[in-house]
């Protein structure tokens, strides 16, 4: 039982958001994940709230936790109060200049999230945007950032996301080499992707001999076909920019399409204001164009 509040005023505001979060979702677990914290870092704030409160907010349990009857009554309070606020922030300060963090792995900032921003920064001139480099998938849990380019077939645990391109795979080579692509080396790609093998058996095409350059990253294998090393099987997602420009040509040969995409990921409570989601759509629209 919490110990009788012995403080005056209003509690920290980040306490009522973690309370708010995880009442809402029923789960001190599922609240971590929302703001990107550890799961003792949230208990412990809810810990402070009740003691200041003086009151249980929170019945724990083996299978969890649930809402005691003063949790009940004072989460649609604090849900009112924090939407107020949000929405009387977005009204007086709209216009001012904002942060807005992305982190993805280095191909996908450089081919996928660079080359798209200024169109971005148009259509929200006002917002300062902070990238971040992710080296490896599993480092994204450790990233400060909001948002996240992501590959693969989606469900990120509770974030919410968005297809920004499917990934098709298709033969390719450098300016004025595509015709003869038969006649060049293939340069291999090791990891998840569909290789060389996978686009025969599916394309019905003969399977080219692998050449001398093998790689671990799509961003490598484009530019190694740009160098004239020999043909790649392309994401046309990540070489989007290199074949509008020229600086890669899509050999006459059939594209593998994917179960795989390119997408846009958010915690759960970014995207709720108006002005949230005008950003998050605007974005979204420049990545995909």
């Amino acid at each position: 039982m919490a110990k009788k509040a012995t403080k005056q005023g209003l509690p920290p505001l980040d306490w009522l958001k973690v309370f708010e979060a995880a009442g809402r979702l029923g789960s001190f677990t599922a609240a971590a994940e929302e703001f990107g914290a550890t799961q003792a870092a949230v208990s412990q704030r809810i810990r402070n709230l009740e003691h200041w409160l003086g009151r249980q907010l929170f019945l724990r349990s083996a299978r969890g936790v649930s809402l005691t009857v003063e949790g009940e009554s004072y989460l649609p309070l604090v849900q009112d109060s924090l939407r107020a606020l949000e929405q009387g922030t977005e009204n007086l300060f709209s216009q001012t200049v904002r942060e807005l963090r992305i982190a993805g792995l280095p191909s996908h900032l450089e081919m996928l999230l660079l080359p798209r921003l200024e169109a971005f920064s148009k259509a929200c001139p006002d917002l300062r945007l902070v990238i971040e480099t992710v080296p490896k998938r599993l480092d994204y849990d450790a990233a400060d950032s909001a948002l996240h380019v992501r590959y693969g077939r989606g469900g990120w645990g509770r974030r919410k996301e968005v297809l920004l391109a499917n990934e098709v795979l298709q033969p390719m080579t450098a300016q004025g080499r595509a015709e003869e692509w038969r006649q060049l080396p293939v340069i291999e790609l090791r990891g998840e992707r569909p290789g060389w093998t996978e686009w025969a058996r599916v394309t019905g095409e003969a399977e080219p001999e692998t050449g001398p350059v093998s790689v671990d990253s799509m961003a490598h294998a484009l530019l190694a076909a740009r160098l004239g090393m020999g043909a790649v099987l392309g994401s046309k997602a990540l070489a989007a920019d290199l074949l509008q420009s020229g600086q890669l040509e899509c050999a006459p040969a059939p594209e593998l399409p994917t179960i795989d995409g390119y997408w846009l990921t958010w915690p759960p409570g970014l995207g709720k204001s108006k002005r949230q989601s005008e950003i998050l759509a605007a974005l979204t629209a420049a990545l995909r164009h």
